[in-house]
């Protein structure tokens, strides 16, 4: 019967010579999609690294790093040698209900008509599935990466809405530039020159659909398939699958109390084409990245003709001292290309992000999104437009600052009374960390605050090696009551472990 199934597992894990991937990430996402579709269930055991090599006819240590890979992320169970099985809860149930277990297998097959890059997309955990609904994502404490949206000047947006349609209409119906709605490139540029030490013009501020689009557009004009690019360990689900499905092979860099540890990119993947980074507040860990580090990567950068993606997605919110420089500001090479998003600032459904990239990349960013997007619905950017040159655009960033200052105090000390966890609250950004106890799971501990009705995302979602366990909580988007109710169902559910 061993036999039998070590077969049909190869079969299923059939190796291709011209995928451009190594073989160790080909096995990984085979066995991975045969995971998920259901093609082995849990509890199923794998071969012996030894015996799966010989049956594909690869090396042992390429079997050893996919199989360590699954292990780490949650999708098999055991020490490799010592027997490997499918899990019975894989990470994308983590933050499901009693209710909704299990998802899979038969709804998440993956279609054999997929292309390499469109089965890497699929099944990518950018959102946990769970937590989508026909209406959008659910909305409870302690969610991540959502604003004050009960904070956020409605009337005065309507009031903008209705101006522009009565003026304006006309002119905004018809196909507009592919870098988007001028006046808007122009505040955008004023805005990040003085508000974030930004070097650029207008011509060089594109448009784009949020940070997600800015990322998939730099990968589609910067890289080729097979080029390799550091990433963040622990670090953003959407660039990864952005980068990984433009074909990178994504190098883990570690991340310390001084941001990316760029000694460590440099001395194991020193011909990196790019390397992707939050350096102003890392996600998830939210530690900034110290002046040597940064130009350091500068450095590298220079030496190595590399790009660096900055992106820069929530760091106007610092509640001690004035906000720190953006790194492109630092980069006289030009090497830097920077990333911001309006959805953090003011809604996530508005959609609408910029890249701002190097001045001889211009034309070619714009030409390829022209083939891509063609341009993004003009009537949005102009009411942007007008809030950034009106002036409500600063004086709601500094409103929030200090809504969100005041929430986050309130949800450290909530913490520090129910639970004795260690807790990393940095003065900037919209999350914080609390950091688990040695042997508690990450994901079920997440699995059960959703049981309980708190949303928290754990660190090792965000980790393709190994790392600490901890809980990321949002604070902008609860009120104070909701923090208190969120905290005493939270500190239940840890207890229930």
């Amino acid at each position: 019967m061993a036999n039998e199934m070590r077969s049909d597992i190869a079969k299923i894990l059939e190796l291709q010579a011209k995928d451009s991937r190594p073989l160790y990430r080909q096995l990984y996402d085979r066995l991975r999609i045969a995971i998920l579709s259901g093609q082995l269930k849990p509890g199923a055991q794998l071969p012996s690294t030894r015996s799966l090599a010989s049956e594909l006819g690869i090396s042992r240590n390429t079997v050893l790093l996919a199989y360590e890979q699954l292990l780490a992320e949650g999708y098999v169970d055991g020490k490799v040698g010592r027997g490997t099985t499918v899990a019975y809860v894989l990470p994308e149930t983590f933050l499901a209900t009693s209710n909704d277990l299990p998802i899979l297998p038969q709804q998440q097959a993956v279609p054999s008509q997929l292309s390499q890059r469109g089965i890497i997309l699929a099944n990518n955990p950018f959102i946990p599935k769970p937590l989508l609904t026909p209406e959008g994502i659910q909305q409870r404490a302690f969610r991540v990466g959502m604003p004050a949206l009960d904070a956020f000047p409605q009337e005065l947006w309507a009031q903008l809405i209705a101006k522009r349609a009565k003026h304006s209409l006309p002119e905004l119906l018809n196909y507009r530039h592919p870098a988007g709605y001028y006046p808007l490139r122009e505040a955008i540029a004023s805005h990040l020159v003085v508000a974030r030490g930004v070097r650029c013009t207008a011509e060089q501020v594109i448009v784009v659909a949020g940070s997600q689009g800015a990322i998939d557009l730099a990968a589609q004009v910067l890289l080729d398939p097979g080029d390799d690019v550091w990433i963040e360990e622990p670090g953003y689900l959407g660039a990864r699958g952005a980068l990984e499905g433009a074909g990178a092979n994504l190098f883990p860099v570690p991340v310390d109390t001084e941001g990316l540890d760029v000694a460590f990119g440099i001395a194991h993947c020193p011909q990196a084409r790019l390397a992707y980074v939050t350096p102003s507040h890392q996600f998830p860990l939210g530690v900034t990245m110290s002046l040597p580090r940064r130009l350091a990567l500068l450095e590298w950068a220079l030496q190595k003709n590399a790009w660096l993606l900055e992106d820069d997605y929530d760091s106007e919110y610092r509640f001690a001292g004035r906000p720190l420089s953006a790194m492109q500001g630092l980069d006289l090479a030009n090497r830097t290309i920077y990333i911001g998003t309006f959805s953090k600032v003011l809604f996530p459904a508005l959609r609408l992000g910029y890249i701002v990239v190097a001045p001889d990349t211009v034309e070619a960013f714009i030409t390829v999104q022209r083939l891509t997007k063609l341009h993004l619905p003009a009537f949005e950017q102009a009411v942007v437009a007008d809030f950034i040159v009106e002036g409500h655009f600063t004086r709601h960033i500094r409103q929030m600052r200090t809504l969100y200052a005041k929430r986050r105090a309130i949800l450290v000390k909530a913490l520090k009374d129910a639970l004795e966890l260690e807790i990393s609250a940095p003065d900037t950004g919209m999350h914080l960390v609390v950091w688990l106890p040695r042997g508690i799971n990450d994901q079920l501990a997440s699995q059960q605050a959703a049981n309980h009705g708190v949303d928290v995302l754990p660190i090792s979602l965000f980790s393709i090696n190994e790392h600490r366990s901890g809980l990321m909580l949002g604070y902008a988007t609860v009120n104070e009551q909701e923090i208190h109710e969120g905290v005493q169902r939270l500190a239940k559910a840890l207890r229930s472990i």
